[in-house]
């Protein structure tokens, strides 16, 4: 196994993972995806009831330890341990993932305000199109936490960043699309 893909400094974690919610291959947990869940929830409620635009406005992202610290999971402290310790082959395309989601989210609030506010109807579609995109990378950051992905290279992880955060209300460009599709072959 190259050294990218194996955990640092966690013989004694790597023991305790197989009895937690934390992928001892990987050393992620799902349950954090949980945070992007509950935002394209709150995405699907605005495209149908536009007033509850502060509702999807009040969500921020939280780190992997911020979001287990902040949790009642009786592993919370396992998983932080071993996101810490989580082999780079993982963790690196897992982070870029969560980044193109964080910015993805942060951008549509901003656009989705300001079309809902001037009374746009097109709010229904770019939230429609968000939706989406933050599903194909749920199940992208999914597929890296349950080890089927693990040896992204940066120009595939940068793909995945700019797909997943423009200024534009389109689906990613088709060469990040394409990294993504990869991802599951």
């Amino acid at each position: 196994m190259p050294a990218a893909c194996e955990a640092t400094g966690a013989d004694d974690l790597a023991s305790r993972l197989a009895a937690s919610n934390v992928n001892p291959q990987t050393f992620l947990a799902t349950d954090y995806l949980n945070h992007f869940n509950e935002v394209v929830m709150l995405l699907e409620l605005v495209a149908e009831a536009p007033e509850l635009i502060d509702e999807l406005a009040a969500w921020h992202p939280r780190s992997y330890p911020e979001h287990f610290a902040a949790s009642a999971l009786a592993d919370r402290d396992l998983a932080i341990a071993a996101y810490q310790a989580a082999p780079a082959c993982y963790r690196r395309p897992f982070d870029a993932t969560v980044t193109a989601m964080n910015a993805r989210v942060l951008d549509a609030v901003g656009r989705l305000t300001a079309q809902i506010e001037a009374g746009d109807a097109a709010a229904r579609d770019l939230a429609a199109v968000v939706v989406a995109d933050l599903r194909r990378l749920i199940d992208c950051a999914s597929a890296i936490i349950h080890g089927s992905v693990g040896t992204l290279e940066q120009d595939e992880i940068d793909a995945l960043l700019e797909g997943g955060g423009g200024a534009s209300a389109t689906p990613p460009a088709a060469g990040a699309q394409d990294a993504i599709d990869a991802l599951f072959d």
